[in-house]
């Protein structure tokens, strides 16, 4: 009976937590009736705490009282959604892992659709929302612009309507552990990694409780990420933008001759004041494209760890340790 046990394959699911006291009782229930039925599988649910202030790590604590097959990972500090993902999956064992957010929209019981394409073949699964309950009409309608305009200038395909709920195979994990770059965009680097790759449509549920933890502003920063990780395009377009303005400049010169030859007299205050503030404006915006990118290459050759534990509990493989009293050459994340 043990070396069945043994012998089974293992699925680790990931759940970045930041401030989601509300919904961990439901969100536990529901992952707990759906892995029950994994018969061919054993199973841990990582739970990342990304530094919740509202009891959200003693909530993870109690639920790991009651079963031995929860892994809590604590962070130093909030370090982030993206970054949360990534220590989750550094720290999965599983043959298979999947990621899914604890608020309930990515309903769980679509990671046993997950788990047949993986047992096809598939290295990665991802979700494809057919709708997005409970979100403005805004929201949805800026997330399927930002999903369509980055498939076009980036040369990777990743879907649209995807999110990072998903799952990967052991070896595309592997691969995917490699990628340290430090503004991550999660959904983007799993497509880079390739290998087969299929997506399982599914209706997104209204949030079951709490309040969204990606406000407009922090939307406008993801986008920003995702687009200045892949696509060197915004580069290119502050060049067009000059060429441009170069060329309207020329255009302009030669009516100035024009009118001079047939003797108009041109008192040119407001002209040259709407073309200075034109051309102006042109630089600070390809000012501003060129900064996104120096401030990325900043961060990476800083060469910080992407995130600080500060403890693990983990009763399966009886380590419950602070990684925070360790050498830095051993932090997770290095």
């Amino acid at each position: 009976m043990n070396d069945s046990i043994e012998n089974k394959k293992k699925l680790s699911i990931v759940v970045p937590v930041f401030n989601e006291i509300e919904v961990l009782d439901t969100f536990y229930v529901r992952v707990k009736k759906m892995v029950e039925t994994l018969n061919s599988l054993s199973y841990e649910i990582v739970f990342v705490d990304d530094g919740s202030e509202d009891g959200s790590y003693q909530k993870l604590m109690d639920l790991a009282d009651m079963d031995d097959n929860i892994k809590i990972i604590k962070f130093s500090r909030n370090f982030g959604h993206q970054v949360a993902i990534t220590a989750g999956i550094d720290n999965a064992n599983g043959d298979a892992v999947v990621v899914i957010d604890a608020d309930l929209q990515d309903p769980p019981e679509v990671i046993t659709r997950f788990i047949e394409k993986w047992e096809e073949g598939y290295d990665v699964v991802y979700g494809t929302r057919n709708s997005r309950k409970g979100e403005s009409k805004m929201k949805r309608l800026t997330a399927a612009l930002f999903y369509r305009l980055l498939k076009t200038i980036i040369k990777i395909d990743i879907p649209v309507d995807v999110g990072d709920f998903r799952l990967m195979s052991k070896r595309a994990v592997i691969y995917f552990r490699e990628l340290r770059e430090r503004d991550r965009f999660v959904r983007g680097l799993v497509s880079w990694i390739g290998f087969k790759q299929i997506g399982v449509t599914y209706e997104r549920e209204e949030r079951c409780a709490g309040e969204t933890k990606y406000p407009y502003t922090k939307m406008i920063q993801f986008a920003l990420d995702g687009i200045t990780s892949f696509s060197s395009l915004p580069l290119k377009l502050a060049t067009w933008l000059g060429y441009f303005t170069s060329f309207l400049a020329f255009l302009y010169l030669g009516s100035v001759f024009i009118q001079k030859a047939l003797g108009y007299t041109v008192h040119g205050w407001a002209t040259i004041m709407v073309g200075m503030l034109f051309i102006g404006g042109i630089q600070l915006i390809c000012l501003g494209i060129v900064g996104e990118y120096i401030g990325r290459i900043s961060n990476e050759i800083k060469q910080r760890p992407l995130y600080i534990i500060e403890e693990i509990r983990d009763v399966e493989n009886n380590k419950n340790e602070n990684p925070a009293d360790k050498p830095v050459s051993s932090w997770p994340g290095q």
